[in-house]
């Protein structure tokens, strides 16, 4: 039968005994070090000899010599014994000198020295040098297990650290490999993830405690032939003895098979066919075998256990997953912090800890895009913290609670039964049920080692509620009802409203019960379904979506339904780049907001000073869709400026040419040498070309003389270039313009000095990088115009108060501002202007000018390079924005931008009709 886990007062009990065995020992190195080490190891219930190696060879790397390493755990501990009396750093220097011969999946973490007498202990993983060493006397160990709770397979590491990163990334490589085995012979894709999961599981049962120590493994050294011909038939066996009761399986006279706890049908029952494995394949899985699995993330290895079906994504572990910080940046916000205040307060109240224990136990919580699962393992892993902290603490009250004859699992109350995922694919589902079963045997270490009893394991008897299936197309009351205590919470794929499939599309029409779904992001979906999933129940829900879902246009067909149905923004964090840690990992730029139908709390606001940077909360009364504490409003795009003031901005002309009326660099100099085609040539400018001064012309024809065309050989190559192209078009309306080939496809060019801006500019440029231009340069389409005789029209542009509106706003191109005149420039809420203010405003435009032209070898990116700007411009700039920032708040001055977006919202509320949530 299997041995029954070991808690942490049985294993104090143990060494108690130890100490009282050894303490009049002589303590000989010799004579004694290898039975001192063996009676050590089964304090902490490693009872077979191959779960150690015993005098290892190993080679020393300063001197080259040959030793021998006295014990060695491979993948947790070396041990090296002394003589009593011996100078235990040396010895430790020793065992150092050891480590370079070891394989990377030999290398330990601790490195344990002990003269009979005394221990040393050196934590090789260790955050900093206060916590790596530890010493004490043979007599304190009982005090001292929880220390060394390693060796029985309870991992004390830092969750989100960098040792659990490089075991998770380390453990997914071994995976990637298994499975690139199977792959390679035919093995069945389904089939395959089946025996993986199982696999996955073995292992780390046998670092964790789980089962005996190193179990898995012998049984692969024992009962497998080294040529690998029989390995897949004998993991057969065990899986299927795994799945059975040890009373009622097949050759139950096989001590070894028995050996082994019954786990159950969760993840051993399907049946499966038999894998095909040979000498490099079993090699392979061996050397798993001997890699330490107990300290890996669930969250982090799960994300790349989810990779290892893709090739790309296999030579690419490590760079890709979803870090545990960002991860707690929705749900502190969204439930946890509040439960951690609920715990502050209640912590001198036994009553109300015991409440808050069967609050914990009421709550749900549903992941409706789960992936592998990570968010329902962070809030799991973090709930339990939670719960055992509430247990320790009425320990502390009431001391006789520890000695109460209740039954350990039932003192848990955070179960995973609470916790719920959809998930479009099996794969990564069936990941998050077997991740859940991981985090939760660390929670329930974490119990022992604390509260010092067990909570049973094994067998299996509860797991979290994945479903497999697309979350926009069923009903998810089905799977959890919903109740005020009910929290929606995830991470949807990101998926814009240009790379969503038609499939996709008609998710988002069936969902938003619409025809035209216009530019909503495929995350959209799911803030729909969470609607009418809560119906008037007051739960929360929040999810990670891509920044465009509070930018531009899709803003009030999104947030309109939802502040209709009585919902508030209860937290938001603003633009942020949600990216892995890990070098070369590709960045999304992402924000969070969650929702409840509250009043109190204050809302929370998390805004970042850079994309990359560390959030920092603000303080906020009312968040309004555009994550602005503001009024409540929803910015609709307007035909006309809503300031009779500012002229109205257009797109400036679109060649639709094939390129053959534009001029390069490289051609300027051939089309130039034709007399005839010269008299045509005109400066040519899109964004790029404005914000950086660079060269580019084109062909403007609209006062072309017919009979120049036949003098001039470029216009007539040019031209019936032009006209081929649009006549190829598939679209009608390019055909129809092939009639007039030698025209831009449209055009808009004003005949007097005009505002030109760029369609997009850089995020971290302060300020609009506009200029005026000559009605000789002619604006392509990705520049907005506008006639600006006097300047007046500059100068706003040029002002912190319309960047402000433009970022709060407007559109973006990742996170680049995309300027549009129906949103940005014509919803502008600028007050009425005295003539005296508006002259204030033009001559306060015209000294940026003037700054500007102290240098003209300078581009407009070169101006306003982040942290390089001249300060006369810079001056220039305050002094414009103090004259515009008196428009909107007379009496004092705005200060910030953070001012300038309340005083925008505020005055397009009073300007507007629009309806105020």
């Amino acid at each position: 039968m299997s041995q029954k886990p070991l808690v942490l007062p049985d294993i104090r009990s143990r060494a108690g005994a130890f100490v009282a065995q050894w303490r009049d020992a002589e303590g000989y190195e010799r004579g004694e070090a290898q039975s001192f080490v063996r009676d050590l190891l089964r304090v902490f219930g490693i009872t077979r000899s191959g779960a150690a190696l015993y005098e290892k060879r190993a080679q020393r790397a300063s001197t080259g010599g040959q030793g021998y390493i006295d014990a060695l755990i491979s993948g947790t501990a070396l041990i090296e014994m002394k003589s009593t009396g011996a100078d235990l750093a040396k010895a430790e220097a020793q065992a150092l000198d050891y480590m370079e011969s070891l394989t990377e999946h030999e290398r330990p973490d601790f490195v344990i020295t002990s003269d009979f007498k005394r221990f040393r202990l050196l934590d090789l993983a260790a955050d900093s040098p206060e916590t790596e060493l530890l010493e004490f006397p043979l007599e304190e160990l009982p005090a001292h297990v929880e220390d060394l709770m390693f060796l029985a397979g309870y991992r004390r590491a830092k969750f989100g650290s960098l040792e659990q990163e490089t075991a998770s990334i380390k453990a997914a490589q071994l995976m990637a490999k298994l499975y690139e085995h199977l792959e390679a012979t035919g093995y069945d894709e389904h089939q395959a993830s089946i025996f993986l999961i199982r696999t996955l599981f073995c292992l780390y049962a046998d670092d964790s405690g789980l089962w005996e120590r190193d179990l898995f493994s012998r049984y692969i050294e024992e009962r497998t032939s080294e040529d690998g011909s029989d390995l897949g038939a004998q993991l057969t066996t065990l899986y299927q003895a795994l799945n059975k009761p040890e009373d009622k399986r097949y050759g139950r006279d096989d001590d070894l098979i028995q050996a082994f706890p019954y786990v159950n049908g969760s993840v051993f029952g399907e049946a499966v066919e038999i894998p095909y494995f040979d000498r490099a394949s079993r090699e392979l899985l061996l050397q798993a075998a001997y890699f330490n699995w107990s300290s890996i993330s669930p969250a982090i290895f799960g994300s790349l256990f989810q990779a290892v079906k893709s090739k790309k994504a296999r030579r690419e572990l490590g760079e890709h997953y979803t870090t545990e910080t960002n991860i707690l940046k929705l749900i502190r916000p969204l439930f946890l912090d509040e439960l951690e205040d609920q715990f502050t307060k209640a912590h001198a109240k036994k009553r109300e800890l015991e409440k808050l224990l069967e609050h914990l136990g009421s709550l749900s919580f549903l992941d409706p895009a789960c992936g592998c699962g990570n968010f329902l393992i962070i809030a799991y892993r973090e709930l339990r913290g939670l719960e055992l902290r509430i247990h320790e603490r009425l320990q502390q009250l009431d001391p006789s609670r520890a000695q109460l004859s209740l039954d350990a699992g039932d003192r848990v109350h955070v179960k995973l039964s609470q916790f719920h995922g959809i998930e479009l694919e099996e794969w990564p589902a069936t990941i998050a049920r077997t991740a859940m079963f991981l985090v939760e045997h660390q929670a329930n270490q974490a119990v022992n080692l604390t509260l010092g009893y067990a909570v049973p394991m094994l067998p299996l008897q509860d797991s979290a509620r994945v479903t497999v299936g697309n979350a926009l197309r069923c009903d998810w009351a089905a799977i959890l009802p919903a109740t005020p205590r009910t929290y929606v919470m995830g991470n949807p794929p990101f998926l814009g409203h240009a790379t969503r499939t038609p499939d996709q599309a008609q998710d988002l029409r069936d969902v938003w019960q619409r025809k035209d779904i216009g530019r909503l992001d495929y995350v959209t979906g799911w803030y729909r379904k969470a609607l009418d999933f809560f119906g008037d129940v007051a739960g929360r829900f929040a999810f990670v979506s891509t920044n465009s879902t509070t930018q531009g246009e899709p803003v009030p067909a999104l947030f309109g339904p939802i502040f209709r149905a009585g919902w508030r923004i209860r937290f938001a964090h603003r633009t942020f780049a949600w990216t892995s840690e890990a070098p070369g990992a590709a960045s999304v730029y992402c924000t969070i907001v969650g929702f409840d139908r509250d009043t109190k709390p204050a809302p929370r606001l998390f805004t970042y000073e850079s994309v990359k940077a560390e959030p920092t909360e603000i303080p906020a009364s009312s968040i309004n869709a555009y994550l602005v504490d503001g009024p409540n409003v929803l910015v609709e795009q307007r035909r006309t400026p809503l300031s009779p003031q500012l002229p109205p901005a257009s797109m400036g002309s679109m060649p639709r040419d094939g390129g053959h009326l534009i001029i390069e660099r490289d051609e300027y100099e051939r089309v130039a040498a034709d007399p005839i085609a010269a008299k045509y040539i005109r400066q040519f400018m899109m964004g790029k070309e404005l914000i950086h001064d660079l060269p580019r012309w084109c062909l403007w024809l609209v006062d072309l003389d017919p009979a120049d065309v036949k003098k001039s050989p470029v216009l007539t190559e040019r031209i019936a270039a032009v006209r081929a192209f649009r006549q190829a078009s598939s679209a009608a309306s390019t055909r129809a313009m092939a009639a007039t080939a030698h025209l831009f496809g449209q055009r808009s060019q004003p005949d007097v000095e005009y505002l030109g801006i760029p369609k997009i500019f850089s995020e971290t440029r302060p300020w609009v990088t506009a200029s005026r231009l000559s009605p000789n340069v002619i604006a392509g389409d990705k520049v907005y115009k506008c006639e600006d005789p006097d300047g007046f029209a500059f100068a706003i542009i040029s002002s912190s108060m319309f960047i402000t509106w433009q970022k709060s706003v407007g559109g973006r191109i990742k996170n680049d501002p995309a300027f549009s005149n129906t949103l940005t420039w014509n919803s502008f809420p600028l007050p009425k202007v005295s003539d005296t203010e508006r002259q204030s405003i033009i001559e306060a435009g015209a000294r940026i000018l003037e700054a500007r032209a102290k240098h003209p070898e300078r581009t407009l990116a070169q101006h306003y390079a982040e942290g390089f700007m001249d300060p006369d411009l810079l001056k220039a700039h305050a002094a414009l924005d103090r004259v515009v920032d008196r428009q909107f708040s007379p009496q004092r001055r705005c200060g910030t931008n953070e001012r300038r977006a309340q005083l925008l919202f505020e005055r397009y509320a009073q300007l507007t009709t629009s309806k105020q949530y």
